[in-house]
């Protein structure tokens, strides 16, 4: 297969796929036979460059799959996401040709599904600083102790990426990184999400109580704090660039439903259907002048990523734009479709209700609306004093 011209995704596979979610979101269970057939459509392992058994597919192109996936089923794409981010920061780490993730390439050729154990209630150091503790084995692996929420794929993961802070040193603190199995000797996982929206994701809370990473699974020691690291902006990259994908995959799944809704509806009072309304047809091209902006941008972002391209220090202020515009503007763009569409929209049994739903779990996603006007602001004029 050539990279760039697969597509995993067909029409038959995202049907069915569709056809589950409103169930999955209205029992509030995990998406298992979405995750069956992609992994039986080779999804799993299409980020995964060939030569590591995979199909070789650039993040560009994941963007593309992850953004139709999205509109089928938000939340089953939002938590695959995470597996194929962790594969993403693979590949970028080994373009630097440093070898010390490709067992993440070859695992998750070989079935193993990748999520994160990063964030933690109350942490909004996010990748620089840990509450979890990482204890050194004294054969070059570290034992994690500590709590992570929103762990997405939590009934089904087999590798889970995480990190803590090694103090053996009080002076000179190191976040460890490193890949856990799913051990119930070292992790427990809380039965703890019922939530407002993207339910099938499953990001439940995970309990670190002594979960070992082995040597040869430690992949990063580094300082606390910012870092300019290839895995840590492999992580903050690629995450940034294909969460703004789902976003805009249920933007625009979105932007459809309420388009045949307003074309299927008929006015009582003019006897026209409402596509002929003046207030809904500028209200639907308003949506969809602010979606049009969002794609070259993923775009773009994509390709100089795929490309190597230095953006320099505005790298990290430029992503996370990207991911703010893209969750915004998608959290708008629902609300118009939701506004036109009648009050049909307001039930549980509606797609856009899900949808809309779905759509708030953006705004709680890194980098949010003040880290990004803290980044841009330390751009433009340099850092508070």
């Amino acid at each position: 297969m050539v990279e760039g011209d697969v597509s995993f995704l067909s029409n038959d596979v995202l049907e069915s796929v569709r056809g589950r979610a409103g169930e999955y979101d209205r029992t509030n269970t995990f998406f298992h036979e979405d995750l069956e057939e992609l992994r039986a459509a080779g999804y799993l392992a299409a980020f995964v460059p060939q030569e590591f058994g995979g199909s070789g597919l650039s993040l560009e192109d994941m963007t593309q799959e992850q953004m139709r996936l999205a509109g089928a089923a938000p939340a089953t794409a939002l938590a695959i996401n995470m597996h194929h981010v962790w594969v993403g920061v693979a590949r970028a780490v080994h373009r630097t040709g440093d070898s010390s993730m490709d067992f993440v390439l070859r695992d998750a050729a070989r079935g193993e599904l990748f999520a994160f154990g990063v964030s933690e209630a109350g942490n909004d150091l996010v990748l620089f600083g840990s509450d979890t503790r990482a204890t050194p084995d004294g054969h070059g692996g570290c034992a994690f102790f500590g709590t992570k929420i929103f762990t997405s794929l939590s009934p089904a993961w087999t590798r889970l990426g995480t990190f803590g802070v090694d103090n053996t040193d009080p002076q000179n603190p190191i976040n460890v990184w490193g890949f856990v199995d799913r051990d119930p000797a070292g992790v427990t996982i809380a039965d703890d999400w019922d939530t407002l929206g993207m339910r099938a994701s499953f990001s439940c809370t995970t309990t670190l109580h002594g979960a070992l990473a082995p040597a040869e699974r430690i992949v990063r020691r580094l300082p606390p704090g910012p870092s300019a690291d290839p895995m840590i902006f492999g992580i903050f990259s690629t995450f940034e660039v294909l969460l703004a994908s789902v976003y805009t995959g249920v933007a625009q799944r979105a932007l459809d439903v309420a388009v045949a809704t307003v074309q299927r509806r008929t006015s009582k009072a003019t006897g026209t259907t409402y596509d002929q309304d003046p207030a809904i047809r500028w209200k639907l091209a308003d949506a969809a002048i602010a979606l049009d902006a969002i794609y070259p941008q993923i775009t773009l972002a994509a390709r100089d990523l795929d490309a190597g391209v230095d953006r320099g220090a505005m790298w990290f202020p430029q992503l996370s734009a990207i991911k703010s515009r893209a969750t915004e503007t998608a959290l708008d763009v629902v609300n118009k479709a939701v506004r036109v569409s009648g009050g049909s929209s307001y039930f549980n049994r509606s797609e856009l209700s899900r949808l809309y739903r779905d759509v708030l779990a953006g705004l709680f996603h890194p980098s949010d609306d003040e880290s990004v006007h803290n980044a841009w602001a330390t751009t433009l004029l340099g850092p508070t004093t």
